[in-house]
């Protein structure tokens, strides 16, 4: 199967890993449900690759992401892996406008990550909040205090920026 050779190629970097799995996937040589039985099953560094392949399928065509895909990654966002928490935010990011009925516990799992003593998943939890937040949905009533809280414990500016640009855009 191409997804396991990709995988377990050990000459391959990660990234060019990712990018082979991405083009696979858009392609339609690689199939989601594949993908996500796959990632299911591997150590984290394959899951993070997988997700971060997602990732980068959705950020061209957001509309591969199936509902289970959707699921997957928000399911993820739990995990104990740094990096498999930020790439399935990242996803999460590209796709919340496809799945806005199925947002809750896609949202209280971000929130929990922006507690996250990493910088990247604090990142990316924003990026994905901040997408969420300008979808303008019933979340907004709950969500935007949140964030607004979320603002004033930030310690990074750079997460900071990402939060107020989306509060900003919201109010016009």
């Amino acid at each position: 199967m191409l997804l396991e050779n990709i995988l377990n190629d050990k000459i391959l970097k990660a990234k060019v890993k990712t990018e082979n799995i991405s083009r696979g996937v858009l392609d339609g040589k690689i199939n989601i449900d594949d993908l996500l039985k796959t990632a299911a099953a591997a150590k984290d560094p394959n899951k993070a690759t997988c997700i971060e392949a997602l990732e980068f399928a959705t950020k061209t065509n957001p509309g591969i992401a199936t509902k289970k895909c959707f699921k997957f990654v928000t399911e993820t966002l739990s995990a104990k892996a740094p990096r498999v928490k930020w790439e399935s935010a990242k996803v999460i990011a590209n796709v919340a406008h496809l799945y806005q009925k199925d947002l809750d516990e896609a949202i209280t799992n971000l929130l929990i990550n922006t507690e996250h003593e990493g910088t990247v998943v604090r990142w990316s939890s924003a990026v994905a909040l901040g997408e969420i937040i300008k979808l303008k949905t019933k979340h907004n009533k709950d969500l935007v205090p949140a964030i607004q809280q979320i603002c004033e414990n930030e310690k990074q500016n750079s997460i900071k920026k990402i939060y107020l640009k989306a509060l900003a855009q919201i109010k016009k």
